[in-house]
């Protein structure tokens, strides 16, 4: 099966994809049950594209940074992470006054000469809400309702993880030896060749509500992101990954628009796809997004998509200023075609 290519025409009007069932049936009225699982700048990319396209939009995210505000705040106090989470709910916030100022409050940071240099609004709210409901889930959910975000946003595990990464050549005067590298912001910017990842603690717990928005998903996204810090760190959760594997939703993954400079430095697009294949070999997809100038190879990258069952389709999704950054119409266009055409969702599933 070969990619297709789509264009966005300029000017138009993205409206909820409708559940599209086994012959072309159209539910009327029917939204797509969307999870999107990731981390950092690349699923607040997808959120902000996805929530143009539907109403039922969850956000699992990734629990492992250690660096910056949600680094010292989980040092200090032995809590998650926040910053991925807050990043995620500023994206799901409304493109109207209310969104957009909540936006811009939760991602203010603080600059002085004090403690609070560098802390970010977000961050300090979410764990504030944590210490007084004493509920992961709960308390970003009122977050949430404060700022009229459109989705929910949930923590992968219920505990900190520390990302581990196996790096070849991480010495440049030992280019063959294989060394450790702990801490996602380390492995992020790390030299060398990434070889794979694990977490710490082993086999951590998923978070229950996590699991049961990915089982009763019409869809699936995972990815774009930092391969190996934001994007297979889901897969090392082992009730999460067997949700991914046993659900009956649609599978898509998002590949990013160029290798991350550190992480995943020189990899191709099919390169990514073998990577996510190792550390989750039972794991179908069923399509692969790339934007077209982002694949100079497509006959390799088809090959790559199969081996995990999936269609490969090439859409124009990058912003049109030339940085690695999605344009989130042109994503959104991207994910409401895909949901159209290879849809089997809601009753007809």
């Amino acid at each position: 099966m070969t990619g297709r290519t789509f264009r966005l025409r300029r000017g138009r009007r993205l409206v909820p994809a409708r559940a599209t069932g086994r012959g072309g049936r159209v539910g009327r009225g029917a939204q797509p049950k969307v999870v999107a699982l990731g981390g950092g700048h690349g699923l607040s990319a997808s959120l902000t594209a996805l929530r143009r396209i539907t109403g039922d939009l969850t956000a699992v995210v990734t629990v492992a940074d250690d660096g910056g505000s949600s680094g010292r705040l989980r040092d200090e106090l032995g809590v998650l992470p926040p910053g991925d989470l807050r990043k995620a709910l500023a994206a799901l916030c409304g493109d109207d006054d209310w969104g957009q100022t909540w936006a811009r409050v939760i991602k203010h940071r603080f600059a002085s000469e004090g403690d609070l240099h560098g802390h970010a609004v977000g961050n300090l709210l979410i764990v504030a809400l944590w210490e007084q409901l004493g509920d992961h889930v709960q308390a970003l959910d009122l977050v949430g309702k404060l700022l009229g975000a459109h989705g929910r946003v949930l923590p992968m595990s219920a505990v900190p993880l520390e990302l581990q990464a196996l790096v070849r050549g991480h010495d440049p005067a030992e280019p063959e030896a294989v060394s450790t590298v702990r801490g996602q912001a380390t492995v992020a910017l790390t030299p060398g060749e990434v070889q794979s990842v694990h977490v710490v603690p082993e086999d951590p717990p998923a978070v229950p509500e996590a699991v049961a928005a990915v089982l009763d998903a019409d869809w699936v996204v995972l990815g774009p992101g930092s391969w190996f810090s934001s994007v297979i760190p889901h897969l090392l959760v082992p009730e999460l990954l067997e949700a991914l594997q046993e659900t009956k939703a649609r599978r898509v993954l998002s590949l990013n628009l160029a290798p991350q400079p550190g992480e995943t430095d020189g990899f191709s697009p099919q390169r990514h796809l073998e990577v996510l294949a190792r550390h989750a070999p039972k794991l179908a997809l069923d399509v692969v997004l790339a934007d077209e100038a982002a694949v100079p190879d497509r006959e390799s990258l088809t090959d790559a998509a199969k081996r995990l069952g999936a269609a490969v389709e090439l859409a124009p999704v990058a912003a049109p200023d030339g940085s690695p950054t999605h344009d989130p119409e042109l994503l959104a266009a991207a994910y409401d075609r895909i949901f159209r055409m290879h849809g089997r969702i809601g009753p007809w599933r």
